[in-house]
């Protein structure tokens, strides 16, 4: 019985009926598994997860400050408040006295100073061509042969008609020698002699048509020979010799365009067209310059040549047209050009790059760096600009050193780094005509940091 009592009895097993148990209890009795140890990793993990992120970003934040920081340490404090003077690598450049131009730009069109489509005059075979296509000739030139043999038949036939009449003319005239002869004598009536008379001058008729005959056939087949009427590039050529040209033919053999000199069209807004007039009212001749389609590089200068009569009532704008010599044939017809007419100079200003300009609450400023490489606002006035330069009425003077990129990280005080460079170009299309590069346009300004001075990554 000892040893009985010691025996291990064998572990209930789950859904297994115990001997002896109730069945009304079996459910309650039933062990289940707990798998409270699986949350309980994923919670670790996400513990791990997030310390070792903020980590990472604490070690990427710091490498990021020592890098930025000058010699000698330092960082930023609450708020964006520097601990410490960083100097900031800026490009600078001096302010220079000098004059700003006023130009109006609009887009234009290259034309043709004179553009001809070459017809046959006389019906016939082309039997030569002597251009090429995309020749230059000259005004004389001989560009084509239509087969002269028909024409000089018809010369030769009015030349004969002519010695005919000339012919019969001289007998009728020596007749008429002789009834002056007979009616002096009174052997024939006066009728007789009158009549002779008329006849002599039909004859005198009949000579004169046979010459104008003669001239027109020689008119004729000088059109066989067809030469160029102006001078300039000839186009694609229209038919081939071997063909039967008309004098109706609507296509023509060739296009001569005229080059030299070349005309632009361009359209400017109406509002601008009173200045424009008062210029030319003057006398003088108004400069104007064509650049590229990317308004970057300058191809030609010339003059402006008239103004059209009218205002297009659907755009508000009007057409103007300037000349220009093309001596480098650069023009081309139907090339689209950016056209800068020169209306007006502002002159005795002080010039910066245009660049260097800043907007903020305190109005138009620019960045003034000193002899102690300190930054320092001024406020200027704006009196012109262009895409290039602003011309500052006061603020600035001549020979001091201004800001013109890196202002974003600028404030007043900041000790910065000068290098002097070239300044970016401004991005603002036609900046003279800008009213915002001019004082006084109602521009909306940049919002201010919390200590009063221009937010960053204000410049224009």
């Amino acid at each position: 019985m000892a040893h009985l009592k010691s025996m291990d009895l064998p572990e209930p097993v789950a859904g297994e009926p115990v001997p002896g148990e109730d069945a009304a209890l079996r459910p309650v009795l039933r062990p289940v598994k707990s798998r409270w140890w699986i949350w309980l990793l994923v919670l670790g993990v996400l513990v791990v997860g997030i310390w070792y992120y903020r980590g990472e970003r604490s070690k990427t934040q710091a490498e990021n400050s020592g890098a930025n920081a000058p010699a000698g340490g330092g960082g930023y404090g609450q708020n964006g408040a520097p601990g410490f003077n960083p100097i900031v690598p800026v490009v600078v450049a001096s302010a220079q006295h000098g004059d700003v131009p006023i130009y109006f730009t609009g887009l234009g069109t290259v034309t043709a100073f004179n553009t001809v489509t070459v017809h046959s005059r006389v019906d016939g075979q082309l039997v030569s061509v002597a251009f090429k296509e995309g020749q230059f000739v000259h005004q004389g030139d001989v560009l084509a042969q239509i087969d002269p043999r028909p024409f000089q038949v018809i010369l030769e036939q009015a030349e004969g008609a002519l010695a005919k009449d000339q012919a019969q003319r001289k007998d009728a005239e020596a007749n008429f020698e002789r009834f002056k002869l007979l009616y002096a004598e009174g052997v024939i009536p006066k009728q007789q002699m009158d009549t002779q008379q008329a006849q002599v001058g039909q004859f005198d008729g009949a000579i004169k048509t046979d010459q104008a005959m003669i001239d027109s056939a020689k008119l004729q087949l000088s059109f066989t020979h067809i030469t160029a009427p102006i001078s300039g590039r000839i186009g694609l050529r229209l038919v081939d010799a071997g063909n039967m040209v008309h004098a109706s033919d609507t296509g023509g053999l060739l296009v001569i365009t005229q080059l030299q000199p070349i005309s632009v069209v361009f359209s400017l807004p109406q509002d601008q067209l009173p200045q424009v007039v008062a210029k030319l009212r003057t006398g003088g001749q108004l400069p104007v310059m064509a650049f590229d389609r990317d308004d970057t590089a300058k191809i030609a200068s010339g003059t402006l040549a008239s103004i059209d009569n009218q205002i297009d009532t659907t755009t508000g704008t009007y057409k103007l047209k300037a000349t220009f010599s093309n001596d480098n044939n650069i023009l081309f017809p139907n090339q689209f050009v950016n056209v800068h007419l020169l209306v007006d100079t502002k002159r005795n200003l002080t010039v910066v790059p245009v660049t260097a300009i800043q907007r903020g609450p305190q109005g138009t400023y620019v960045y003034a760096v000193d002899h102690n490489n300190v930054a320092k606002i001024r406020t200027v006035t704006v009196a012109q600009s262009t895409n290039e330069n602003a011309g500052l009425s006061s603020g600035v003077d001549p020979g001091d050193t201004v800001v013109i990129d890196g202002q974003d990280k600028l404030q007043d005080g900041t000790q910065v780094s000068p290098k002097f460079g070239t300044p970016r170009r401004a991005t603002t299309p036609n900046a003279g005509n800008n009213p915002d590069n001019n004082p006084g346009s109602g521009a909306p300004n940049p919002p201010s940091n919390p200590n009063g001075q221009p937010a960053r990554g204000s410049s224009r």
